[in-house]
């Protein structure tokens, strides 16, 4: 098959294309260092000509509620109007596992924003809910810095690896769409402190790190099933020891 990745290079989507390649398929990766741009829609119709298969794994942490709202829907309707006109069987959204039950302005609702454009496109489609990566685990504790602590909410994380959410894509691009959603997550749930602590230690950080009932998820308040899959989840084969002996080697 003919599949464009949209953010092909970034974390998942250059593994996403390697993987695909690796099976035979022609795999374009799509983003702006490839004169691919969702927000101009420069180079958009001509990747997209032909393909079989969208992936949509572009991402932009940003924190201003406009401007994060505006680059996922721009770049959303950008890829389902060239699709649409391509002929394109299937899109698949990578997602958030918890969006559709948490509202905050900003990213969180721009990306709930998102899947409703792809839910309402009219096109096949399947979206993908992803916990959190094990690689941006470091990032997420930095983030949580309070006086010189490391202060985590009283709430539950069940990450998950990169080559296991780059699996789980290509299991469902190989699959007929589900017009709905799917959701993956990794093989434990624990605390944030069980997985963020380690990973700061390994990076040589000894600031303390506590829990707090009142700290919320980058401003969002949560609950302690608040970015855990409460339902049917497929779940990667990536412990968080093995992923943390990766990194070590």
């Amino acid at each position: 098959m003919r599949i464009v990745v949209a953010g092909g290079t970034g974390l998942i989507g250059s593994k996403v294309v390697a993987l695909l390649r690796a099976r035979g398929h022609d795999a374009v990766p799509a983003a702006p260092e490839t004169g691919f741009d969702t927000i101009t829609g420069r180079g958009v119709k001509d990747a997209l000509q032909a393909a079989d298969v969208v992936i949509d794994v572009t991402n932009r942490v940003v924190f201003d509620p406009e401007e994060v709202m505006n680059f996922f829907t721009t770049s959303t309707r950008t890829l389902l109007d060239a699709g649409r006109d391509a002929g394109v069987q299937h899109h698949v959204l990578l997602s958030i596992v918890g969006v559709d039950r948490l509202s905050h302005p900003g990213y969180l609702n721009a990306k709930a924003a998102q899947e409703r454009l792809v839910a309402g496109s009219g096109l096949s489609f399947t979206t993908v809910r992803s916990t959190q990566f094990f690689e941006n685990l470091p990032a997420m504790g930095a983030g949580m810095v309070r006086d010189d602590e490391i202060v985590l909410p009283a709430a539950d994380l069940q990450p998950i690896a990169a080559a296991d959410v780059t699996a789980a894509l290509i299991e469902v691009v190989s699959s007929t769409p589900r017009d709905g959603v799917v959701e993956i997550a990794g093989p434990e749930r624990d605390s944030f402190a069980r997985f963020i602590r380690p990973v700061l230690a390994a990076q040589g950080d000894v600031r303390p790190v506590r829990t707090d009932a009142t700290a919320g998820y980058f401003g969002v308040p949560i609950v302690r099933d608040s970015l855990v899959p409460l339902g049917e989840a497929r779940i990667g084969r990536t412990t968080f020891d093995d992923w943390s002996a990766s990194q070590a080697s």
